[in-house]
């Protein structure tokens, strides 16, 4: 059961991107979306192409499938806000609104560090980075970056030099960001329809005037030695 609703848990849909490494991958002004991945209870899907294009094409997917809740790893502080920002740039408009966790409005980049809420369309979010940091790393003192989380409960994750996504094919990009959007979902799915209570919830409004200017990186939140993705 949703906790927040009492009504059937939704179907989980995990997301993840992956940005031009061959700039700046962090600085939206200079980096291209060039991969999306979607893991549904259906399988994986990947988008790939033209930013312009792949970027209608998920929204045009989400908006097919059954409302639910889209899961992201640090998707609060950085795929959500890039994929904004990189709509604006492209022209794109998306199903996807952000709001501010805290009480005061926010600029869109560099992002705040406790990041954005969201929703895309008829889809809630949530961000199972920060509901693993909340308590695991508090408790555990673990990294609770994506792979680390992912070992330590038996999966198994693609693992490339994410300094050299622009050198990947097409098939091996397509798998990495595939397993890290499906290992997103499969890690909040194992905590269970408690994990529900964490969906973001609607908050102050954010500043979507966000000007093409370069040099603004998404900020690291200080965790280990180990990225986040």
């Amino acid at each position: 059961m949703d906790p927040a609703t009492d009504l059937p848990a939704p179907p989980l849909y995990g997301l993840d991107i992956e940005t031009d490494t061959s700039v700046d991958g962090l600085d939206p002004a200079r980096a291209a979306v060039v991969a999306v991945g979607l893991s549904t209870p259906d399988g994986d899907e990947v988008f790939l192409g033209d930013e312009a294009t792949l970027l209608r094409r998920v929204d045009r997917r989400l908006g097919e499938l059954p409302p639910g809740v889209i899961v992201t790893w640090n998707g609060s502080a950085f795929d959500l806000p890039f994929l904004v920002a990189r709509a604006a740039a492209t022209g794109v408009a998306l199903g996807l609104e952000l709001w501010c966790h805290g009480p005061d409005a926010a600029p869109l980049w560099p992002p705040p560090p406790h990041g954005f809420g969201g929703r895309w369309g008829a889809h809630r979010h949530l961000d199972g980075f920060r509901t693993f940091r909340a308590d695991v790393r508090r408790s555990l003192g673990l990294s609770c970056g994506l792979k680390a989380m992912a070992r330590l409960v038996g999966l198994d994750p693609v693992q490339v030099d994410i300094e050299q996504l622009h050198a990947l094919g097409d098939d091996e990009l397509a798998a990495y960001v595939a397993s890290d959007a499906r290992l997103a979902c499969a890690l909040v799915r194992r905590r269970g329809p408690a994990a529900l209570a964490a969906v973001d919830r609607p908050g102050a409004p954010v500043d979507l005037r966000w000007p093409p200017v370069t040099g603004l990186r998404a900020p690291v939140v200080p965790l280990s030695s180990e990225p986040l993705g």
